[in-house]
Formats: structure tokens, sequence, C-alpha cells
């Protein structure tokens, strides 16, 4: 039995324009980003028990000690990295889960690679994404710290997953000028943009945040 796109009740269309709503209320000001989580239906990434809890602001459990991002911190993220460009351009996300962010990102760039290390949650990525029509992800299943070197460089990097320091490897894959938004540290995580310049890479410091842990090697 396949899960209404369009849904009812806490699904509905109506409950997901109030997340919007909420979202501008939070401070979000990117309407393009307010549009791709707008076309993403949520509720069709979490678990059929959870559902009726997709649109709230709170990240909700995927199993295998893993969490679907809250709302605002999806469109938080998204929009820093837009902030001042173009686009976003060949994007790479470490920690695809089930697929939610690797769908709103592909509702604004053509390219999107996306790594899982758990090889049930890259399965169930897979299916979500399928099931609404979203074939512009391309989705790995490896150890996320190490990117993907052979589509490598990327303009943008966004990582799901908290790091105790910047993986070495994803710097070497962000292009010249692109931008990388990943959280930082263990008990206390904040998020990090990196911007790759010509003589440096820029760092600043940004939000307080909560991630699960980047962990090494696959499930």
């Amino acid at each position: 039995m396949t899960r209404s796109v369009t849904g009812l009740g806490m699904t509905s269309q109506r409950t997901r324009t109030r997340m919007i709503e909420r979202l501008r209320e939070q401070g979000i000001r990117d309407e393009q980003v307010l549009a791709a989580m707008a076309a993403v239906p949520r509720h069709l990434f979490v678990e059929e028990a959870l559902a009726s809890r997709a649109y709230e602001d709170t990240a909700l459990p995927l199993g295998f000690s893993q969490t679907i991002s809250q709302p605002y911190v999806v469109a938080r993220m998204i929009e820093v990295l837009r902030q001042g460009r173009a686009g976003l351009g060949k994007t790479l996300e470490i920690g695809a889960g089930c697929g939610y962010q690797a769908a709103v990102l592909a509702q604004l760039t053509h390219e999107v690679y996306a790594v899982e290390r758990i090889e049930p949650l890259l399965a169930r990525a897979k299916l979500n994404l399928r099931a609404i029509k979203q074939f512009r992800v391309r989705l790995k299943y490896a150890d996320g710290q190490f990117g993907i070197p052979e589509a490598a460089p990327f303009d943008t990097i966004i990582v799901a997953a908290a790091a105790p320091a910047v993986p070495p490897a994803l710097l070497q894959q962000l292009a010249l000028g692109g931008r990388m938004l990943l959280p930082l540290g263990s008990a206390d995580q904040y998020l990090v943009l990196i911007e790759r310049r010509a003589e440096a890479y820029v760092e600043t410091r940004l939000d307080g945040v909560r991630f699960v842990p980047l962990l090494s090697g696959l499930e």
C-alpha cells in the first residue's frame, strides 16, 4: 500500500502551509528555500506512526540512532549556503538519512549527491525519493567523512551530523569559491560555514545546534 503524497489531516497541504508560516516567523527569508520546503511532503519521509508530527518543528527518530532534522534547521542551513550566491551548484550532502534534505536540495539545484553509511537508511531514502519522483539525487553507500572524491569538486557541501573537527577529505573536495556548512562539537555544537577562497579557507561560526555524531565505518 502506497502512502498519499497529498495526505489527510495533519499531513495536509494546510499543515504544510502552517510549517512555512512558522519558518517565516522564525526568520527564514529566502523565498526559494521556503518554496522548496513547501514542495516536499515531509510526512512521506518519516515513519507512518509519526506522520501526524511530520510538520512540527522538531527532529524525529528514523531508527538506527538517527533522526530527520527539524524543518527550521534544514531551512536555515540551506538559506546560509545560498546567501549572496547565484545558486548551490553541484551539491554534496553527508548523511542522507531518509532522503528528506536531499529532496529539498533537489528543488534548488540540478546536481545533488548524497552519502549514507547505514545501508537500510540508504534503501529507505531511495524508496522515498522514488515515491515523489525525485530523480536528481544520486545516492551512495559510503563513509561520509571521505565524501565522493570521484564526483568532486563540489560547489556546496552540507553535513547532517556533528564532527569533532572538519573532515580533511571534505575540505579537499570543496570547489574554489564553494561553501561547506557543518555542525562541529560534541556536548556543545555549533554550525560552521567554510568558504574556500583563493588564498585560504575562511570559517564563520554560526548558530548553536544539536545533531547526531558523524561516525566512521559502514553499517
